[in-house]
């Protein structure tokens, strides 16, 4: 697991010393936008960075997220998350269209902040576990989100270690882990069947319930739809947005005249979630297209029929869309706020449970801000192991005292 030149799976975008982002990125923004890249499959496959060329590729109807055609290259081998065509992200308009038109109610700010008040709870009562030493990943970012998500969709915790390995397999870029992928992948879906079921034979008003009564003029989610948004609330739900967690206090650790501005300026929350978002991303580094007709872009034309892979974490530090992109500043999104950042995506795949993850980073800093000013790491940055056979990339331990 520890971050190497030999397991790192993305070899042609090597991580900078400290994580995000890549020293390479200024060559390709420059000389390089449609650069090909290899996967951790082992395909070869054009990356785009810029983020003119990013946004084009998220929201033209010429990309699209069906990749089940045997022979197109992948991003990992075996199964993965391009493979089912009940996912949300792997549709097209329309059938993309309908289903989100169906969804859509459910994620809306007000539906989302009636939780604030019980994810800022959670957030303080694991500091008050933590104690004055603490792992930030084991202690604080992964139960955060993990426990918001299961009261959420009514998912008994102690269910939680269980779909927490079916998660870090799924993800897994390891040749070695291929087939149990697949079975991993099975298995989570099976349980979100079982969990399905019980809601309708015993039914509350959490989201689950709402994601079972959800419709649009009498038009509801088919069953595999209905699976799926379960798995994917629950993957995405605590792996992702915990990602965010860890790899944004590891920025404001490295920062420490940062974090002190965050502890002395409250106000400064929105806006430093947001340069979190920009500078670390999710994480991953995006999903795949398949180009249907030839398509210009600022690098030149992509041909139909063609795999790419548009990089929103590359198109967030653009210097030709935010000055100095490599410079991490808690303020610029405060007063003259740049363009949106795309982490979240953007178009027709823009991120559904946005709101939910914006919430929940926002109690996570206002808790280890307001509660640990002096937050400090433990150990020298530059030695913190990373995870590095994940399509999620992030440090894998992050002591810190308080």
């Amino acid at each position: 697991m520890e971050q190497s030149s030999t397991t790192w799976p993305w070899p042609d975008l090597p991580p900078g010393p400290l994580g995000s982002p890549s020293p390479d990125l200024p060559r390709r923004h420059a000389e390089a936008p449609l650069e090909p890249t290899t996967m951790p499959s082992g395909d070869k496959i054009v990356m785009a960075v810029r983020y003119e060329d990013v946004r084009t590729l998220m929201t033209s109807p010429s990309c699209s997220r069906n990749l089940r055609t045997p022979g197109l290259p992948r991003m990992v081998s075996g199964t993965s998350v391009d493979d089912d065509p009940a996912a949300l992200v792997n549709q097209d308009p329309p059938e993309h269209t309908r289903y989100r038109r169906i969804m859509q109610g459910t994620f809306t700010p007000r539906h989302i902040e009636r939780w604030r008040p019980r994810a800022a709870a959670i957030a303080n009562e694991l500091l008050d576990r933590a104690g004055t030493d603490f792992d930030v990943v084991a202690d604080f970012a992964l139960p955060l989100p993990a426990r918001v998500i299961c009261e959420m969709l009514g998912v008994p915790m102690d269910r939680f270690e269980q779909f927490r390995g079916w998660t870090e397999t799924f993800l897994s870029t390891s040749d070695a882990d291929a087939e149990a992928r697949g079975a991993e992948f099975a298995a989570f879906l099976d349980y979100a069947r079982e969990l399905i079921a019980d809601h309708r034979a015993a039914p509350g008003d959490d989201l689950l319930d709402l994601l079972i009564e959800a419709r649009d003029e009498g038009d509801r989610l088919s069953e595999d739809e209905l699976t799926n948004m379960v798995f994917t609330l629950i993957l995405a739900g605590h792996e992702t947005t915990a990602s965010i967690i860890i790899r944004g206090v590891f920025r404001l650790l490295s920062h420490p005249e940062q974090y002190g501005q965050l502890v002395a300026y409250p106000g400064l929350l929105e806006p430093a979630v947001e340069e979190i978002l920009r500078y670390e991303g999710s994480g991953g580094n995006g999903l795949l297209r398949l180009v249907t007709r030839d398509l210009e872009l600022s690098g030149g034309v992509v041909p139909g029929g063609s795999v790419v892979l548009p990089n929103p974490s590359a198109a967030n530090h653009d210097p030709a869309v935010y000055a100095d992109p490599g410079r991490f500043d808690l303020r610029r999104f405060a007063t003259s706020p740049p363009q949106p950042h795309l982490s979240f995506g953007h178009g027709t795949h823009y991120c559904l449970g946005a709101n939910l993850a914006r919430m929940e980073l926002q109690e996570a800093f206002r808790a280890l801000s307001g509660r640990l000013p002096g937050l400090r790491a433990r150990e020298d940055l530059a030695s913190v192991r990373w995870s590095s056979d994940g399509l999620i990339y992030r440090p894998l331990w992050l002591g810190v005292s308080s």
